[in-house]
């Protein structure tokens, strides 16, 4: 038995202003070229990076009505990169947000540590992972927060097999980001896709990462691509089960018997009991 996930990482440039219309169309396309695809990804700030955070709105707003809808009538789930969201406290924030084939909102994710002092917008304080009836479950992160290694395992430590991570990096440490991205899901024995945006918006290089740490697809710095795979989410079950490379268990390293691990840089400890992810032991 399976868990076959059909995927398709789209790196493309940013849309124009109001340009919707040209989004539902681009998906469309895919849709009808990917028929087998459930899950279409695209890069961070995909509908807004080249109108800035003026053209933020709230959460439920037009643009979220629309996208509702799209995913909806294609029936696939829809990640479309992150917006800018308006809060009710009036600040920004950059928010990934999913949406699933019923035409439901099922995430929406705050970008957790914005990249300053580039960044202006506002930064969340919760992790947010969904379910994919049928598939597993998906956390999500945004550009700089790979760089954080806690925002990954803290989505693996709430069960999430797949991490998307949704990028716009159009600087030289973008070679730094493919090494974070193998390394997350090495040491967190996870799937990771991460999606940036081609030129001019970010230099491409996407990739998609399995729980061992190899890479199953990436792109160049191609104007446009598709990277489309059908990924087993059973393999991060098998890989936490056996080992990557059939040696490190690193869900399984404590036993009942051991003592806490105080950790002084978190005012915080590692707790044995709670150690594993969700459904393996541990309390999300």
């Amino acid at each position: 038995m399976t868990r076959a996930l059909p995927l398709a990482l789209v790196q493309a440039p940013a849309h124009a202003p109001g340009a919707f219309d040209a989004f539902a169309a681009e998906v469309t396309a895919l849709t009808r070229s990917h028929p087998a695809v459930r899950l279409f990804v695209f890069p961070e700030l995909h509908l807004c990076a080249t109108d800035g955070p003026g053209s933020a709105e709230p959460l439920d707003g037009p643009r979220d009505k629309a996208l509702r809808e799209l995913a909806g009538d294609l029936r696939v789930w829809l990640a479309p990169g992150s917006v800018y969201e308006r809060g009710d406290d009036g600040r920004v924030h950059n928010t990934a947000v999913v949406y699933s084939p019923r035409g439901r909102r099922v995430a929406a994710y705050r970008k957790i540590f914005p990249w300053r002092p580039y960044e202006t917008t506002a930064p969340g304080d919760s992790f947010v992972v969904f379910d994919m009836e049928g598939h597993g479950r998906v956390g999500l992160s945004v550009c700089y927060d790979a760089w954080f290694p806690e925002v990954t395992r803290h989505l693996a430590w709430m069960g999430a097999e797949l991490v998307l991570n949704v990028v716009r990096t159009p600087t030289a440490d973008r070679a730094q980001e493919l090494v974070l991205a193998r390394a997350n899901a090495i040491v967190n024995q996870v799937f990771v896709a991460s999606v940036n945006a081609a030129p001019p918006h970010g230099v491409g290089r996407s990739l998609l990462v399995d729980p061992q740490g190899r890479v199953r697809a990436e792109s160049g710095g191609d104007p446009h691509a598709v990277l489309s795979d059908v990924i087993d989410l059973d393999e991060v079950t098998h890989t936490r089960t056996y080992g990557t490379a059939a040696l490190n268990r690193v869900w399984d390293q404590f036993t009942d018997a051991d003592a806490p691990l105080e950790l002084p840089l978190y005012a915080g400890r590692i707790d044995p009991a709670t150690w594993r992810p969700a459904g393996r032991g541990g309390r999300p």
